[in-house]
């Protein structure tokens, strides 16, 4: 960890897919965040640069960029504990097209949450009695773990199947699918479970487990995809699906 700097020297990636680098000199200030820093360059130096936040505390997700390669929230990542030899690189999210300088388009990332059925689907007829959930239930556990997720897509960015496959629904869609197989109340589970195993389904899965390396919130995408894979080899097997 350095927190000895006057200057720091920021690499910000500027335009679109075929953009550069462009290289500022800023003060380093003790326990400023990777916001922080933006926030004065955006002021102070270049009011043309573009990123994106909402609540600066960590609850949306939305300023999520690569820090040094790595993607992080900015609003909760110190410079001090991520500066390299006084240096920074921020680059927008990988795997996601490129609006403007560390801006990306979300869309393909919540299409696939679509695809995985990643909403909530009551019964389509009224329920005489509601479904008891217990807080101790297995089932109930399953889809607490999952269901904490943001939609900040750090593990989308840092998921290498993604990377090589663009059909590949990705850890948080299936993440969420998982949460909701678990969820009694829903009746979507046949057709939730045909649309993770598709061709860019959960079985696309490595388990390399670098969605759970750069989860902010310290979820298990790889935990819930290889619960997906069970729960479609037992569906297959049964004549279910």
């Amino acid at each position: 960890m350095e927190t000895k700097h006057e200057k720091i020297s920021v690499s910000v990636w500027r335009g679109q897919e075929d953009g550069e680098f462009d290289t500022f000199q800023v003060p380093f200030v003790e326990d400023q965040t990777i916001l922080d820093l933006l926030t004065h360059v955006q002021r102070s130096v270049d009011s043309s640069l573009s990123y994106r936040f909402a609540c600066r505390v960590g609850m949306c997700g939305s300023c999520a960029m690569q820090v040094n390669g790595k993607p992080r929230w900015t609003c909760r990542t110190l410079v001090r504990d991520v500066i390299q030899n006084g240096q920074l690189t921020l680059k927008p999210l990988a795997n996601l097209p490129i609006v403007k300088d560390l801006v990306v388009d979300m869309e393909p990332f919540f299409k696939k949450w679509q695809s995985a059925k990643g909403r909530f689907e009551p019964s389509p007829t009224p329920v005489e009695h509601f479904v008891p959930i217990k807080p101790g239930d297995k089932q109930r556990q399953k889809a607490d773990e999952a269901i904490e997720c943001i939609n900040c897509g750090c593990c989308y960015s840092a998921c290498d199947v993604v990377e090589s496959n663009p059909a590949y629904l990705g850890p948080a869609a299936l993440n969420r699918a998982w949460s909701l197989i678990n969820d009694a109340k829903d009746y979507a589970n046949p057709e939730r479970l045909i649309a993770v195993s598709s061709d860019g389904g959960c079985q696309n899965c490595h388990t390399n487990s670098q969605c759970v390396a750069r989860c902010p919130l310290g979820l298990n995408p790889t935990r819930s995809i290889a619960g997906l894979k069970k729960a479609v080899s037992l569906a297959t097997l049964k004549g279910e699906i």
